[in-house]
């Protein structure tokens, strides 16, 4: 059989051995390329951001949980105030009561409000043209003591208010430092300083600064519409990280930041975290310890860099324009416009389709065989994902703790190996069963058809990230060309360089998604991988025996010598799985994850305990005794989630909230009462639902209207959520129709279910699951006026 290969180097393996050097350098520069740099000491220069002076904050800020409303909240107020006022700035406390942000206003408990405290200052520009709103929320969730989210984001602020202030000169633009409370409850923070702050009346610039794990690259992942110029102000970082392909993706998720009010309300901006290491998210285990200081570097001095560039430029205009495609390579951000996409997508085509009419002309192949590896191809495309999905479900069985993880295992990176590994060996093995039966240039031309064919598809869904298909399409599909119509030395060097793009843009994005996107997903990362792999289809004929003319015993040894690359992968899979089992244990520090919470109906005092678990750990099944059910009609802000039940014992020292009634007026056929709901504990929030029969027309609620559509079920109509309630309680005017008497059921809870009677203390290795209702007493009555 002839050897349809690309090019036919003289000294094929020295030519193989040079171009997988050349790719792992390059590899190895685009790993650097989103790794943090090393954190800086106290010793740094006044201007620059140093993350162990910013960690001293830290220490500070996550010495202990410290939700909206706490004791200890207040007490990480007053340190913020304090540090500000030694800068010499004047900050003020925005104390108000607001509505919740972004799409959580959908939630089964109704409207949701709080009570928040936000920490707000202004560094006054010289001949400011806009404002930057530097942001970060101070509040942590009720389990965790938030070492990374959001102190890290809150100590970056603080540390960069430093270098600003003492590096002497002013920037040209104003700066405001925004330290928002009650994000974790509701996004109410960021949604009081949008309606109610006057340095929010004239928009800005919104930088927010997020960490949802404990590791990795600050990540720059979601921005504003016509983006261009920010991502050029972000691009001047020393080491910008971030992909317009996850802009794209945020966009299509229902997650929200406190960056989110901000869209919301028009502002232009940028949002920026750390997300590796997601074990710890909201979790008694985010400590400041828990914390890799060379991510907090990252997060600052890219910070520091970006509001120095913005500060000194003309605003105006800046969200002007389409958005950028943009990605990081080593020692830049490559951008460019939007309006280039489709150009690119539609060269790619064109390249792929000359270098079929080349391949076809020079009798390399068939146009049928072209068309049979086209079909051929999509077995790695749908069996990589599928088989990396299959790991992740035998991991599962293999240790069922790891189904309680919010999003990764504690030390997932042995396994996102193996899925790496796994991809390959179905590429590899595939090329092998196919490369002699087809051909090396008809496969080729598949796999760049296939990348330019998604490229387009990106392009017309999601533009931001036709880049991952389009460039390395173009890019292999030209060095193709290259290498048919040059000698076989120009023809190596091609291959080269088109490999070089393809794992450049490619191989981070990959190790980006993993930590994004957590093992439960792992089939993404196997999809990308093989579409790393489709573009470097050239460089695995380089890697296998030349078969030309080779017959017998030689052809055997050809094809014995072509599946050692497939033989390497799969002891990968199988070392990296059996390495990731070995080293991810759980124990003290690294806890498997249980939710377990209490409620009680002083109507009639009878308790319950619940869990989120679908597949209760052992841990929690003593409790949980009864299927999965609602619970609606005991704690209407649950709506119809179904959750593990079983019965608990009933505390009658539970004081419920009181519900009392302050007045009471009928008009035109309509009642309005107004009502006090008092929690008797500490409690974190309160709930008040009507009953379902009752049509509610107008509500206030702390003197805020709130929206009145939305039912809980099961006889329980309108209701709200109050985060962080005041002492002395929460004033609500509603007006029904009718006059007849109404019926109520309030809910508080607190944080302490560890002190129920009947509560048995986990054992080592057992712990808390970053829930906002792990560990919850719910205390329900129901009141009829």
């Amino acid at each position: 059989m002839r050897d349809f290969a690309l090019i036919r180097p003289a000294r094929r393996p020295i030519a193989a051995a040079a171009v997988l050097a050349v790719l792992a350098l390059a590899g190895f520069f685009a790993i650097r390329s989103i790794t943090p740099p090393a954190a800086r000491p106290a010793s740094a220069p006044a201007g620059d951001f140093s993350a162990e002076r910013a960690f001293e904050h830290v220490r500070r800020i996550a010495a202990a949980p410290h939700p909206a409303g706490s004791t200890a909240n207040e007490r990480v107020h007053d340190h913020l105030i304090d540090t500000l006022r030694g800068l010499g700035l004047s900050p003020e406390s925005q104390d108000t009561v607001t509505i919740q942000g972004g799409t959580l206003s959908a939630s089964a408990g109704g409207a949701g409000l709080a009570r928040v405290r936000n920490v707000v200052t202004l560094i006054p520009g010289t001949a400011s043209t806009g404002r930057i709103i530097l942001v970060a929320h101070y509040d942590s969730a009720q389990v965790g003591p938030g070492g990374n989210d959001d102190a890290a984001g809150t100590a970056t602020i603080l540390e960069t208010a430093r270098a600003l202030t003492s590096a002497g000169g002013r920037l040209r633009n104003d700066v405001v430092l925004l330290l928002t409370d009650a994000e974790e409850a509701c996004l109410c923070g960021a949604k009081a300083f949008v309606d109610q702050h006057p340095l929010a009346k004239d928009g800005g610039v919104v930088l927010n600064l997020e960490a949802r794990g404990s590791d990795g690259p600050a990540i720059m992942f979601e921005t504003s519409d016509g983006n261009g110029r920010l991502v050029s102000a972000y691009g001047a970082a020393p080491q910008p990280v971030g992909t317009s392909f996850a802009v794209e993706i945020y966009r299509l998720l229902p997650n929200d930041t406190d960056f989110t009010p901000f869209l919301d309300a028009g502002f232009l901006g940028m949002n920026a975290a750390y997300i590796d290491g997601a074990a710890v998210y909201h979790a008694p285990t985010d400590t400041p310890e828990s914390m890799n200081t060379a991510s907090l570097q990252h997060h600052g001095e890219n910070t520091l860099a970006v509001v120095r560039e913005l500060g000194g430029q003309d605003l105006s205009g800046i969200g002007e324009g389409g958005d950028a495609t943009y990605f990081p390579v080593p020692g830049l951000l490559v951008r460019y416009p939007g309006s280039l996409v489709w150009p690119l997508a539609a060269l790619a085509l064109v390249a792929v389709a000359a270098l079929a009419w080349l391949v076809r002309r020079q009798g390399r192949a068939t146009g049928k065989r072209m068309v049979a590896a086209g079909a051929l191809t999509l077995i790695p495309i749908v069996v990589a994902p599928a088989l990396a999905q299959g790991l992740w479900a035998l991991l599962t069985v293999i240790r069922p703790e790891y189904g309680g993880l919010p999003i990764d295992p504690y030390r997932p990176l042995w396994y996102r190996l193996a899925v790496i590994a796994l991809a390959a060996f179905t590429i590899l093995t595939w090329y092998a069963l196919l490369r002699r039966k087809v051909g090396p240039a008809a496969l080729a031309v598949a796999g760049f058809g296939w990348l330019a064919v998604l490229g387009a598809v990106l392009a017309a869904v999601t533009p931001g990230g036709a880049y991952l298909a389009t460039l390395p399409a173009l890019a292999g599909a030209l060095a193709a060309l290259i290498a048919l119509t040059a000698g076989d030395a120009a023809g190596v060097v091609a291959v080269a360089a088109g490999g070089v793009v393809a794992v450049t843009i490619l191989l981070p994005t990959v190790l980006m998604l993993f930590p994004a996107l957590g093992m439960p997903m792992a089939g993404v990362g196997a999809f990308l991988t093989v579409l790393l792999g489709l573009a470097l289809l050239p460089v695995a004929d380089l890697i296998h025996p030349a078969s030309s003319g080779a017959r017998g015993m030689a052809a055997w040894r050809a094809r014995r010598l072509g599946a050692v690359p497939s033989a390497i992968a799969l002891v990968a899979v199988l070392a990296c799985t059996g390495t990731g089992l070995a080293v991810d244990r759980f124990d003290e520090e690294h806890p498997s994850l249980t939710h377990l919470m209490y409620a009680l109906d002083a109507d009639t005092q009878q308790a319950r305990w619940l869990s989120h678990e679908t597949d209760p750990q052992d841990w929690t099944a003593q409790y949980l005794t009864e299927p999965p059910g609602t619970v609606t009609g005991l704690l209407p802000a649950f709506g119809d989630e179904e959750l593990r039940q079983g019965p608990a014992p009933a505390w009658s020292d539970l004081a419920a909230p009181q519900l009392t009634m302050i007045g009471d007026s009928a008009a035109s056929g309509e009642r309005t009462l107004r009502l006090l709901l008092k929690p008797q504990r500490p409690a974190r929030f309160v709930t008040l639902h009507a009953g379902s029969d009752t049509v509610v027309t107008r509500a206030t609620v702390a003197g805020r209207p709130v929206e009145v559509t939305g039912s809980a079920g099961d006889g329980w109509g309108f209701g709200f959520v109050f985060h962080a309630p005041p002492a002395e309680g929460v004033e609500v005017t509603l007006t029904v129709r009718g006059a007849g008497p109404v019926k109520f059921r309030a809910m508080d809870a607190t944080d302490d279910v560890t002190t129920i009677p009947g509560f048995r203390p986990r054992p080592s290795g057992v712990g808390v699951l970053g829930s906002h209702s792990s560990e919850m007493v719910a205390v329900a009555k129901s009141y009829t006026f």
